[in-house]
């Protein structure tokens, strides 16, 4: 089990000038941080083309609500990943890390893919899309060394890092889907297996695995539990790709009070864990609360014939997957720079202000659904109109805050190693 506690890799931290070459010591460290970065700016460029379009005054090569699915999916959220899984799925599989020239080539392939796309969204579709298989190219040659590693793994029980890699194959042929639905003008299929069988799923197999192991769980898993889990949102996003709301809803439904009692039952002991912890066992529960209310919305917008802005969506991708990335993130910073991972104050805030995100963005969407003059929160002078794109503001610049706060807290430790 020692195998799996975030330690320092003695050849990447000793006899290195930190001031130069620590920040591509270790591989968290500059995908983290990268991750961090793009998430503050594909944010920003959505803000202003979506208030843009809404005026008449821009023409983007696609939608900035496809622009922004695209961006968060596989320049933010996957650089978080392979920062992740390029520290610790050697550790899993019992093989050995990953070198320092590959992951730094990943690196750069993600960056100059990134900014080409950034820039073809508002320039050109042939720039975008050759951002796009720069990035498509950087995916895969992560799922390469994965695979690589897998392949030589020591470890006698792989079910974990098996199903890892399955969602990782299921990402990048969601991407390469995703590039031809772009040439072709459509959206059909990548958008939902990417969000549900690449980032929900992929979040879903690491923190069932980790979270009991720090926890000390001694509860063994449910046969057959990632399994079940992982057919269930096959069937969410077929539901999904042929507009079967009411199937969709009551599989949301039933699983997530699959998810939700076997959780209970393995006795986490969310009261005596540290702080660190704590924010990890909220995030797990994040899914299946995510998965119960957002069949509840679905469900609503069939029978009052409304929308709700995507709650569902954006409850599993903020209350699970966001908060996820937190609570992890900082724990493989910390630990990973010979520090005890522990949340201090500022770092309790950082969660905390995580929620608030969830809170305003579900307020939006009921807002939104529901019509609802909630003018008080601002000005009784507004419209309900103005106050939902009021909240919807507030939620957009919660991530910005978020982000920024966590990149000036843990880029200087990321980057030169400071306590």
């Amino acid at each position: 089990m020692n195998n799996f506690t975030h330690k320092p890799q003695a050849k990447n931290t000793t006899n290195i000038n930190k001031q130069e070459n620590y920040f591509f010591s270790q591989p968290h460290q500059p995908f983290f941080l990268a991750g961090v970065v793009w998430a503050i700016i594909v944010m920003l460029i959505f803000m202003m083309s979506y208030k843009m379009m809404l005026k008449g005054d821009i023409n983007t090569v696609i939608s900035p609500t496809m622009f922004h699915a695209y961006s968060l999916t596989f320049i933010v959220f996957t650089q978080f990943f392979i920062g992740f899984l390029y520290t610790t799925f050697s550790r899993f599989c019992q093989s050995e890390p990953v070198k320092k020239p590959y992951y730094v080539r990943t690196f750069f392939l993600f960056q100059v893919g990134s900014l080409l796309m950034v820039l073809g969204f508002f320039l050109s579709k042939t720039l975008m899309l050759a951002g796009m298989g720069i990035l498509l190219l950087g995916q895969l040659v992560f799922l390469y060394m994965l695979q690589s590693i897998f392949s030589s793994a020591q470890a006698k029980i792989k079910d974990d890092p098996f199903w890892i890699l399955t969602s990782i194959y299921l990402g990048t042929a969601a991407h390469a889907v995703w590039i031809i639905e772009v040439i072709l003008d459509l959206s059909i299929f990548a958008l939902p297996f990417a969000f549900n069988l690449y980032l929900i799923f992929m979040t879903f197999s690491i923190a069932q695995r980790m979270v009991p192991f720090f926890s000390h769980s001694l509860e063994p898993k449910r046969a057959g539990f990632v399994v079940t889990v992982f057919i269930a949102l096959i069937l969410k996003s077929f539901a999904d790709i042929f507009n079967k709301e009411i199937f969709e809803a009551m599989i949301s439904l039933l699983l997530g009070l699959y998810i939700f009692f076997e959780v209970i039952r393995w006795k986490l002991s969310f009261f005596q864990a540290p702080n660190i912890l704590k924010i990890l066992h909220v995030a797990l529960f994040w899914m299946p609360a995510s998965l119960i209310l957002g069949s509840f919305f679905q469900l609503g917008e069939i029978i009052l014939q409304t929308g709700f802005a995507f709650a569902d969506v954006h409850m599993l991708a903020l209350g699970f997957l966001t908060t996820i990335i937190i609570g992890f993130g900082t724990r493989v910073t910390l630990g990973h720079s010979g520090q005890p991972p522990h949340a201090d104050s500022n770092t309790l805030k950082l969660f905390y202000l995580t929620q608030v995100l969830v809170v305003f963005r579900l307020l939006y969407s009921l807002v939104f659904g529901f019509d609802l003059p909630l003018f008080w929160l601002f000005s009784e002078e507004l419209s309900t109109q103005q106050t939902a794109s009021a909240i919807f503001d507030i939620s957009l610049g919660l991530w910005l805050v978020l982000f920024i706060f966590w990149g000036l807290k843990f880029g200087p430790v990321l980057v030169l190693r400071k306590k």
